[in-house]
Formats: C-alpha cells, structure tokens, sequence
C-alpha cells in the first residue's frame, strides 16, 4: 500500500474515461512524495481508487474532482518531458477546461522529493505552454 518506487504512502483514484488515454491504468496511485503515478494494483490500493480523491494528501493545492486527476497524471509524466509532451500537454488542457489555474497550481505546488527537477519542469511548461 505504498509508491513501488520510493515506499511512500499513495493516493488512488480513479480515472475518468477522458483522461484514460494518458494514465497507466483505469485505477492509478500518485506517491506522495516522489509525484510518481503507477497503477494502483502495483501501489496495493486498488481497491481504494475513488473518483473523488483526496489528493490534498499530496499537497494542497491539488484542485478536487477531474482537474486534480488530470494533474496528478501530468505530475507523473513530468519525468521525461521530452518523451511525455503531448499527453503533459492534453493533461494541462483537461485541467484548465475543469476550472484549474495550473500556472497558479505549478507555483505553488511543493515537492521537493519529487522524482524530477521541480523548478526546471515548471520553467519548461511555462515555456512550452
């Protein structure tokens, strides 16, 4: 019932079909600590997937309902931007049509194990976006 990559504790979510296309699983885990996003069977919380997560636990300027989803999925590809920029990009859009200010959300947003360089990545999406 934690990350498979750095044994922190994880939030499960569901996926809404819209987003399917750019998670791991129906059921995804991002780790509290590191932003990764693996399935939730591989976190051992699978049964614990909800469409209405608590990803305040990650941090608390997670947006609820689908903005916050679609963030989460653009925390974990965030490690390899270059390879993940189309689906970072769609992620980044879903969560501006769901009411999100992600530009805010980047900024505020504190990760400092996160499994990226936090600080380049928002410079990148600034840049990119």
């Amino acid at each position: 019932m934690s990350c498979p990559d750095c044994d922190a504790e994880v939030v499960a979510f569901a996926v809404p079909s819209s987003l399917r296309e750019h998670a791991p699983a129906d059921a995804a885990a991002i780790c509290t600590r590191c932003l990764r996003v693996a399935p939730a069977s591989e976190a051992g919380v699978a049964d614990a997937a909800t469409d209405d997560p608590n990803l305040g636990r990650v941090d608390p300027v997670f947006p609820s309902g689908e903005a916050g989803i679609a963030l989460a999925l653009c925390c974990g590809k965030l490690e390899s931007f270059a390879t993940n920029r189309e689906s970072i990009e769609a992620l980044v859009r879903h969560a501006e049509g769901a009411s999100a200010d992600v530009f805010a959300f980047l900024g505020r947003l504190d990760a400092a194990d996160a499994a990226f360089d936090l600080d380049r990545r928002r410079a990148t999406l600034i840049d990119a976006l």
